[in-house]
């Protein structure tokens, strides 16, 4: 058994003490904003920066339950995501196998027109046109084509794909397996660790999204969730007044608990990819 020394054992002391007040940190907004979500708005204004109420009023969560848009924004959100992840990790995988093949006819073309979107891309005009050309514009797909395939996470998966020992391809060729057969018994299964960390980056990046609904939608009946709490919340258009009934909650306890009521739902999921997450990333950026 090897002894740590003094030197080490001081290390490891700074090093989580660290560790632990950035994350303390980093978890104080999101509590502090559930607080003051479940807090009189007079004892806020007595007390701003307690933690713990003395008195817990859940009036701002049944307004919100009572609001049609906020269930349709999530229905919305829940669909975009869903779907947007699906397609995406689809032609994630699809795309990133056959150019993780150095005999690929064309691979180093494709690759570098991949790289050139990374750097360069048709303008905001352009795509708006394009997206009402198509006849997507106030449909949810509008929301969810346009960022289906990133190019950044196509090179990181056809990276970790090609990490996988060809000898494992080749063993499977001479047992009689095809291209598809590869793909799903052997490249899927062993890719999901950086399966796990692109479903993280998408769904996160789906959900928090609303530009793209500001700029393809101008219905509020297709309008995510994010959107609904940037024009609650930060647009501040009066939409949180025309919502609320005559009672006791205020504008401010309704703004922190939609902000709770809009992102608990994927900081929940998101601890249970969490231990894929750096195994997944780092596989698909070692190898070139």
């Amino acid at each position: 058994m090897v002894n740590n020394g003094i030197g080490d054992r001081v290390f490891s002391v700074i090093n989580y003490t660290f560790v632990t007040l950035f994350s303390l940190a980093c978890l104080f907004p999101f509590l502090y904003v559930v607080a003051l979500s479940v807090t009189p708005y007079s004892e806020y204004l007595e007390h701003p920066l307690r933690l713990i109420p003395s008195h817990l009023e859940f009036g701002a969560y049944k307004q919100i339950l009572q609001m049609p848009l906020m269930w349709s924004g999530y229905k919305v959100t829940v669909f975009i995501t869903l779907a947007g992840v699906a397609l995406n990790i689809f032609l994630l995988v699809i795309s990133a196998y056959p150019l993780s093949k150095p005999d690929l006819k064309g691979r180093n073309v494709i690759l570098a027109f991949i790289v050139f979107t990374m750097f360069f891309n048709g303008g905001l005009i352009p795509n708006f046109y394009l997206i009402k050309t198509l006849g997507l514009y106030n449909t949810l797909w509008s929301l969810i084509l346009p960022g289906a395939l990133g190019a950044y996470n196509l090179i990181l998966m056809k990276n970790f794909i090609s990490s996988i020992p060809a000898s494992l391809e080749e063993s499977a060729y001479i047992d009689g397996a095809n291209e598809i057969k590869v793909l799903f018994r052997i490249i899927i299964p062993l890719s999901k660790p950086a399966i796990a960390t692109f479903v993280i980056f998408h769904a996160v990046g789906q959900w928090n999204t609303f530009f793209s609904a500001i700029i393809y939608t101008s219905k509020r009946s297709l309008w995510p969730l994010m959107l609904i709490l940037r024009d609650l919340v930060v647009e501040d258009g009066g939409l949180a007044r025309d919502m609320m009934d005559s009672g006791s909650v205020t504008e401010f306890t309704l703004k922190m608990a939609i902000i709770v009521f809009a992102t608990l739902p994927i900081i929940l999921v998101y601890p249970f990819l969490q231990r894929f997450f750096m195994k997944g990333l780092l596989g698909g950026s070692i190898k070139g």
